[in-house]
Formats: structure tokens, C-alpha cells, sequence
């Protein structure tokens, strides 16, 4: 099997999975007072300060709240944000037209209950900087960006979004989605930022465990609530007894990461950038945004419909996909609304496939996927002639 569907999940890695393993061999809930669960409660704080170390971020001013994934740090962060009842001024909330659907989704529960949602252009994958500053003036108690897009791969100038916000609004707090981009491409400066979400899975860590990273006053000025209730885990933002093998795997996974960023990053713009001129060759188009990550291309085919290409593929041994995962589970399946923010028209964005790399693919890997694209739009467009 060749494997070119990252973005969606990736495969864990062994180190990661050592790490689990001794967490699962020894029994403790790091909530318990006896000896087991003081040792269990070491290796979690361990775990958060690895992380936040691993993201550039001090300890004295970031906190670490382990979460059940990125969709859930993302809904943590707008709901929790949105109901301290902190928004005297401004009841508006600005996110772009090609969010992931756990922002999406979650800022239509905020129209509903009487927020101001308002869409920032992302056409040609660049994030609308005039627009931001324009509805900036209006008055913006939350903001919230997604770094790096999961279907096209536009980085969003995040830095310059939230600085242009806090200056026309300096109580809005912003709320960067950093799923896709976490060790693998830097952070942006965190000085106008108020929370980062993050996911484990998407870096050979094991899925089912996210992070919020939130600033630590934010938690003393309470900002922020929680959006599940227990026992008052995680400063009492997110109630249920902790995933501790979830949480050191993930620190495990970014201590891997980390070092290597630089080297990934080379050795994954080369094989992109291969895989541009083979997809190019094969007969199909790749939607290039004007600043990319190195891992996400977004490939429009020739009249012919994602899924029945996705099919042919994945006989052949090929996994790629047709744009989130999430999304491509959902019972009214639709055509992407990224794409469409990005500029593709309907028809187009159905007819679109996503490939995207982790550091263990190869040339090989593109060369055998561009021989089997190649020869599936030939067979299916001939078909549909």
C-alpha cells in the first residue's frame, strides 16, 4: 500500500507506541492521591510541558489543556470563549470562508444563539488582510483563522490577521486552528494570539488526543469555560479523567517531530514539488495557493468524479482522498466549500482529490501514484466519451 492520505491520519510511530505501552503497563489515574496516581500525574504534567517546550511556547505564560482531538480543542476554545459572557461591546465573531468543519459548524451553534458570524475571504488560498481590517473597525470579540488549510494547503498569514484584530480590538481574543501545520511548518509569533489547537495524529501520534494551548491569564480573568463538566480536570476546562498514554505519546510524537522540521520540511517541498510536475504530466491540475505548505497538494481531474477516481486508486494499492476526512463521512455529503473559497466551481471541487506526504514517503511513492492517475484518466475519461 502506498500511502498519500496524511492529512487525514498518519501511521504511528514506533517510539510513539513504546511510550504508550510502558504508560499502559502501569496502572494510575493521575487524579489519585495515592502513589500510582502521583506517578501518573508526573508523567502528564511531564507530557504538557513537552508540548509546550516542543511549540515554542514559555510555560509561565501558555497552559496545555489535553483534549479528545482538534475538532475538540476547536470547540473548546469558540464555545468556551463565547459563553464567559465577557462580550459586552461585540457580539461578532470573524473565521474564513474555508475553515474545517469544527470551526464551520461550530460558529453556525454561535449564530444561533445570537452571535455575528462573519466570513473572511480566502480566494486563491490568501487569507483577505483588507477585509479582516475593515470588519476589524466594526468591533470583533473572537476571532478565529485556521493556519494551514487541510484540502488546499494555503499557510493564512495568521500573524498579520491577529495583529491588525488586536489593534482596532484589543479585548478580541484569536483562535488559531494549527492542526495541519504543527511540526510541520512554525508556528506563527503567538504575541497576538490567544489559543492554538493542535491534534496528535496528524504527526505520528496516536489519535484520539488534542491540545488547547491557551494563555495562562486567560484562565485567571476566566475567559474561558468548559464545554464538558465532571470532575474539573485540565484547570477545570475539560472534566474527564485524563488519557495520560494519549498525552505522552503525543509529547513523545513532537519531541520526534521537532528536531527534524527543518529536513522534513526540504525533503517534503521536493517530493511536492515532484509530484507537481508528474500530476501536471498525468493530465490533471494542481490548485496552488500563492504561499503552501509542503504536504497538502489539491488535484482538480479532468471531468471525472473524485470518488470514482478515489475507487480506482485505492484497487491499485493507492490511498489519497477527496479533501477532509471528517467531512468525507458526513451522511449530506456536499462539494467543498474550501475548494469553492478557493476559486473552483462546483463542478470542479467534485472533481478534486487530495495527496498529501508525511517524512516517510518516497519518489517511488510519487511515480507510482502519477503512473496510476495517469492511466485512470485516460480509462475514464475515454469512458465518458
Amino acid at each position: 500500500m502506498i500511502y498519500l492520505d496524511n492529512s487525514a491520519t498518519t501511521r504511528l510511530a514506533p517510539e510513539v507506541r513504546d511510550a504508550m505501552l510502558e504508560v499502559w503497563e502501569n496502572v494510575g489515574n493521575p487524579s489519585s492521591l495515592h502513589s500510582a496516581g502521583l506517578a501518573a500525574k508526573k508523567r502528564l504534567e511531564a507530557a504538557r510541558a513537552s508540548l509546550l517546550s516542543s511549540a515554542g511556547l514559555k510555560s509561565t505564560e501558555w497552559q496545555t489543556v489535553f483534549c479528545g482531538s482538534g475538532s475538540e480543542a476547536n470547540n473548546l476554545a469558540l464555545l468556551g470563549s463565547a459563553h464567559t459572557g465577557r462580550h459586552l461591546d461585540s457580539r461578532r465573531v470573524l473565521i474564513t470562508d474555508s475553515e474545517h468543519a469544527s470551526i464551520s459548524n461550530t460558529a453556525e451553534v454561535l449564530s444561533s444563539r445570537g452571535f455575528e458570524i462573519v466570513s473572511i475571504p480566502t480566494k486563491s488560498g490568501s487569507l483577505d488582510l483588507e477585509a479582516i481590517e475593515k470588519e476589524a473597525k466594526k468591533g470583533v470579540c473572537l476571532a478565529s483563522f485556521m493556519l494551514v488549510n487541510n484540502e488546499t494547503g494555503a499557510i493564512y498569514d495568521i500573524g498579520r490577521a491577529a495583529e491588525t484584530i488586536k489593534k482596532a480590538c484589543p479585548s478580541a481574543l484569536i483562535h488559531c486552528d494549527a492542526v495541519q501545520a504543527f511540526m510541520r511548518i512554525p508556528l506563527p509569533k503567538a504575541q497576538n494570539i490567544d489559543f492554538f489547537s493542535v491534534s496528535a495524529h496528524k504527526i505520528h501520534g496516536p489519535a484520539g488526543t488534542g491540545v488547547l494551548f491557551l494563555r495562562r491569564e486567560l484562565i485567571k480573568k476566566r475567559y474561558l469555560c468548559p464545554v464538558i463538566f465532571g470532575g474539573g480536570q485540565e484547570e477545570g476546562l475539560r472534566s474527564g479523567t485524563e488519557n495520560l498514554a494519549g498525552a505522552v505519546g503525543f509529547a513523545k510524537a513532537a519531541e520526534i517531530m521537532k528536531p527534524a522540521m527543518d529536513a522534513n520540511y526540504k525533503h517534503l517541498l521536493a517530493l511536492s514539488t515532484y509530484a507537481i510536475e508528474k500530476v501536471a504530466e498525468a493530465g490533471a491540475t494542481v490548485n496552488l495557493p500563492e504561499v503552501r505548505a509542503p504536504h497538502i497538494l489539491s488535484i482538480t481531474l479532468p471531468r471525472i468524479k473524485s470518488q470514482t477516481m478515489l475507487n480506482l486508486l485505492s484497487a491499485g494499492g493507492v490511498c489519497v482522498s477527496s479533501g477532509s476526512a471528517c467531512s468525507s463521512n458526513a451522511k449530506n455529503r456536499h462539494v467543498s466549500s474550501a475548494l469553492v473559497a478557493f476559486g473552483l466551481s462546483e463542478s470542479d471541487a467534485d472533481c478534486t482529490i487530495r495527496m498529501s506526504l508525511c517524512k516517510d514517503n518516497t519518489r517511488e511513492d510519487i511515480e507510482a501514484f502519477a503512473e496510476l492517475l495517469a492511466s485512470g484518466i485516460q480509462r475514464l475519461v475515454k469512458i465518458k466519451r
